[in-house]
């Protein structure tokens, strides 16, 4: 009798052990071809950073739960700022998270970006971008975006220029730059789970976003720059906007 449960059992944890390391194959292989089929397209350079007429600026949290202010927040903020400043895009898509009355990511976003004097007209506002997936399926779909500079940090730009690319954005990453953080690994091995899933919901079951809306095409207004350190004056009454 134990000598039959021994065997069942054996069998058992042979059978977990072939299950753990096909997921954990498939999950290597997914992120190595999510990262191959993205690594061309990603500048680190905000100088360098491939030029569109619209960036795409993902929402996060503008604090931490530890209630200090986001550095990945304030990274994509930074950047996105200099971007305009640099003529390396002419309008911000910002899109996040507004869910609830509380919590408003594209709101934030903007209040922090006018605080760098960016022009109203440089920016729209997506309220329904809950998800790296539904920000990039609503700037297609609801926005009307064909091409766009993604702007995240690099850790996040594989996942976005993949989904991207297949929804039919011819995107670009650039690269916000970034200090590390407590607990960093936690996330990077969330983004390696992410990157798995996002094959699924492109291949596996047709994910559609969590809500598109009417269609609302960008108004872009090229903006006049002077340098780096000055601010931008629209070539149009600053009145005119979406």
């Amino acid at each position: 009798m134990k000598r039959m449960a021994w065997r069942i059992l054996r069998a058992v944890l042979m059978a977990l052990g072939t299950l753990v390391l096909m997921a954990g194959l498939l999950l290597l292989v997914a992120n190595l071809w999510v990262l191959g089929q993205t690594r061309e397209r990603i500048d680190y350079h905000l100088s360098q950073c491939h030029a569109e007429q619209v960036g795409i600026v993902f929402g996060t949290s503008h604090w931490t739960r530890s209630g200090t202010r986001n550095p990945y927040f304030e990274g994509r903020m930074s950047a996105s700022a200099r971007l305009l400043r640099l003529g390396r895009v002419d309008h911000l898509l910002l899109s996040g998270d507004n869910r609830t009355l509380s919590y408003n990511e594209p709101i934030t976003m903007w209040r922090d970006l006018r605080g760098r004097e960016v022009p109203e007209t440089a920016m729209t506002l997506d309220y329904a971008g809950f998800s790296t997936f539904d920000t990039l399926a609503r700037a297609k779909a609801v926005f009307g975006v064909e091409r766009a500079l993604l702007i995240t940090q690099e850790w996040h730009l594989p996942r976005a220029l993949f989904i991207a690319e297949a929804l039919g954005i011819e995107a670009q990453g650039c690269a916000v730059k970034e200090r590390k953080v407590k607990g960093q690994w936690r996330l990077a091995a969330r983004e390696w789970v992410a990157r798995l899933a996002t094959l699924g919901d492109l291949y596996l079951w047709d994910r559609e976003p969590y809500f598109l809306g009417p269609r609302e095409p960008l108004v872009i207004i090229p903006q006049r720059r002077t340098t780096d350190q000055e601010g931008w004056a629209a070539d149009t009454p600053s009145g005119e906007k979406r």
